[in-house]
């Protein structure tokens, strides 16, 4: 509860028997009251408008709008209401977003009913609920596949001779064997690296040798 009142809550997901146990866990508690239960995104954001309920329990996949893009209406209204996501598989770039958008707690389908009512009592008071190995996974995940994103296209602003360059590193060649493949002092070798790693978004040979590897395997 809330000041002595119950905690109001939107309940939304496009699959009749999950809602319907969503509704029935929560009214089963004093706790909370649950002010609207919808079947798509679309009618959950009007609900949550109209309402303006606490929490807003909402599934990941529905038709009308996603769970994310109803968190991102609201956000870009500045809504009081805090949102919870339920998923049975979302995506790592989904639960990325999600975070950054602001989501209050993400929640596999398959929790217990106790840890989904623990999850709204804490959103409800403002806490995050973001716990779980599969969440911080899916974040490092996905950090790691824009940074490759972006090292990758950074190869697009490389010169023919730091292309040239890359292509020698990954084939493991010292910068005293590449300077006498190509005809340049050891200090040229070192100066063309250096931009490299600048524009690659890279630290050391090895992650430029294994970036190389890879784009040269894709086709790039």
């Amino acid at each position: 509860m809330i000041a002595g009142r119950p905690i109001r809550v939107v309940v939304a997901d496009d699959h009749p028997i999950v809602r319907s146990g969503l509704e029935a866990l929560l009214r089963s508690s004093p706790d909370f009251e649950v002010v609207a239960s919808c079947s798509r995104g679309d009618f959950a954001l009007v609900k949550i408008r109209q309402a303006l309920p606490e929490v807003a329990v909402l599934d990941v996949q529905m038709p009308g709008l996603t769970g994310v893009q109803v968190l991102a209406a609201l956000k870009e209204e500045a809504s009081s209401t805090r949102v919870i996501l339920l998923t049975a598989s979302a995506s790592d770039e989904q639960i990325a977003t999600a975070v950054e958008l602001g989501v209050y707690g993400i929640l596999l389908k398959e929790a217990a009913a106790d840890e989904l009512l623990e999850c709204i009592r804490s959103v409800s008071l403002g806490l995050k609920y973001l716990e779980g190995d599969w969440v911080s996974g899916a974040l490092k995940r996905y950090g790691q596949e824009q940074d490759r994103n972006q090292a990758v296209s950074g190869l697009d602003t490389l010169t023919p001779r730091e292309s040239q360059i890359s292509e020698l590193v990954a084939r493991g060649m010292s910068n005293k064997e590449i300077a006498r493949q190509i005809g340049v002092s050891d200090g040229t070798v070192k100066i063309h690296l250096s931009n490299i790693f600048q524009k690659l978004n890279v630290t050391n040979r090895t992650a430029l040798a294994s970036l190389s590897r890879a784009t040269h395997k894709a086709g790039h």
